[in-house]
């Protein structure tokens, strides 16, 4: 493995890039590498293996992106053949690479499709057989193409593993490995990680060969130009100060962190009930509305976006200039990254964190990560004595409570709100369970709706090719099932772990 911290890269016009690339890259208003791209590019472009390091937000997908799809155009073309993988930790990262790639290739024969779990698998199985030559997917949705038959990959000729650390935090390692038996073995691999612990270290020398080993070091802290705060407060005055924070005149949006998606939940709610537009984003949500959320979010239609860390390292607004964790978050890592959400592409940002009295010394631990204090803060005005008309959390007695009573008042026929496991079923079975037959009750209700989502998912819509022949392959396809497939629809059990949340 060889080291380099040494840039040459000073603009991008230095790297001749084919025309089409090149028109693309001034059109997206790149000028000057990042650091990570200045150190990264040169290596790659010569066709070497690369494990790079970076913060979030300074630059990766570009560095990765541009060399593949230079290599794709300058070599022989193999028609309706994949000839490139890029593999990432969560559906809304790998929705973000894709529309990155996109517009790089917008006025090429190239074609880009994103494969992931919580949508249809019908419109991806066509886009792989109709053949598109990148691929930018989760891996535990991509395992299931590989074995079904849909995805082969014996042109293939570059893999790029994105937020690698990430990936493994998920427990993906398993996949991963399994989808690497399927890759030829002559091939250029590029590894990018916000971290490098010895788990990295060993994936590379497992899976690259001589990788050129690049790095940003950041030394575990947020960007330069993130302004860091925290507030002291109350558990059950959080949502009330960020009401307050957020009605700050410099505040245009936030993006908001909480521990759990029921939490998540809550925030969103009472933000509402207290006027301000807020959507959320977890796990548990479908792909549409995940998706609606997010975009909603970037066009301004929500001032706040309520998000659980599954969606730290996915999103990606340019002028974002809040980020609030609501909890401290359970690692120091996490901070970073959270943090790295806002004062992307060189702009300034805020990063703020409130902490309740028992949060206190995760708030120091992340401080001795960093190697810097946080500055505490207090916004005038707010009482924070005051005495909360209700509390965040509804107790867990009173929500089973909930469910017990929705579930026997339905019967046979719920299914659950999106690729959650097999047992509740999909959407589809929503529609089809209470058909099956079997008689109501928790077990005869999981098969029912489990059921019905498999048969509704059967019924599958054909890919349709839109810019630049792109496979739309977000939306689930006319009367298919969210989450449809052998394992995100239904047929798992409940909360299998191969549900649609891939």
């Amino acid at each position: 493995m060889t080291n380099t911290d040494t840039a040459t890269l000073t603009t991008f016009q230095e790297m001749k890039l084919p025309k089409t690339l090149n028109d693309a890259v001034t059109r997206m208003g790149y000028t000057q590498p990042t650091e990570i791209q200045a150190l990264s590019l040169p290596p790659a472009r010569q066709g070497r293996d690369v494990l790079g390091t970076a913060a979030t937000g300074s630059g990766k997908t570009v560095a990765f992106l541009l060399p593949l799809i230079e290599k794709l155009l300058s070599g022989a073309a193999t028609p309706r053949r994949t000839r490139a993988l890029v593999l990432a930790p969560t559906r809304e990262l790998a929705a973000q690479i894709e529309e990155v790639a996109l517009e790089l290739v917008r006025n090429t024969p190239l074609r880009v499709t994103s494969i992931f779990g919580g949508v249809g698998q019908n419109p991806q199985a066509a886009a792989l057989r109709g053949g598109t030559e990148i691929v930018i997917a989760t891996p535990g949705r991509l395992l299931d193409h590989i074995n079904q038959g849909n995805a082969k990959f014996g042109a293939l000729e570059v893999l790029v593993l994105d937020e690698a650390d990430r990936m493994l935090d998920l427990g993906f390692l398993p996949d991963i490995r399994r989808i690497l038996k399927a890759l030829p073995d002559q091939r250029q691999t590029l590894l990018f990680s916000a971290t490098m612990p010895d788990d990295i270290l060993k994936l590379a020398r497992d899976f690259q060969v001589n990788p050129i080993r690049v790095g940003v070091r950041h030394g575990g802290r947020p960007a330069a130009k993130i302004t860091e705060l925290a507030y002291a407060v109350s558990s059950e005055l959080k949502v009330d100060l960020v009401a307050g924070l957020l009605a700050a005149p410099d505040v245009d949006q936030a993006l908001v962190f909480t521990r759990t998606k029921h939490r998540a939940n809550r925030v969103a709610e009472k933000l509402e009930r207290a006027g301000i537009s807020a959507q959320r984003i977890h796990g548990n949500r479908s792909q549409a509305a995940r998706t609606e959320a997010l975009d909603g979010f970037k066009s301004g239609k929500y001032k706040v976006l309520v998000a659980t860390d599954i969606a730290a390292r996915g999103i990606d607004v340019p002028a974002l200039g809040h980020v609030i964790n609501f909890d401290v978050p359970v690692s120091a890592e996490d901070y970073v990254h959270r943090a790295g959400r806002t004062a992307r592409a060189g702009l300034s940002g805020t990063a703020i964190t409130l902490f309740a009295r028992d949060e206190e010394d995760g708030l120091r631990s992340i401080e001795r990560f960093t190697g810097k204090a946080i500055e505490r803060a207090k916004l005038d005005g707010f009482d924070y004595t005051a005495k909360p008309q209700e509390g965040l959390e509804i107790p867990l007695r009173d929500r089973l409570a909930a469910h017990r009573a929705q579930r026997n008042g339905q019967g046979g026929g719920r299914g659950a709100q999106g690729g959650n496991g097999g047992g509740r079923g999909g959407q589809g079975g929503n529609a089809q369970g209470g058909q099956s037959g079997r008689p109501s009750g928790p077990r005869a209700q999981g098969q029912g709706g489990s059921q019905g989502g498999q048969r509704q998912g059967g019924q599958g819509g054909q890919a349709r090719p839109a810019d630049n022949a792109r496979f739309s392959t977000v939306a689930p396809a006319p009367g298919e099932a969210r989450g449809n497939g052998q394992r995100s629809g239904g047929g798992r059990g409940r909360g299998g772990p191969r549900g649609g949340n891939r």
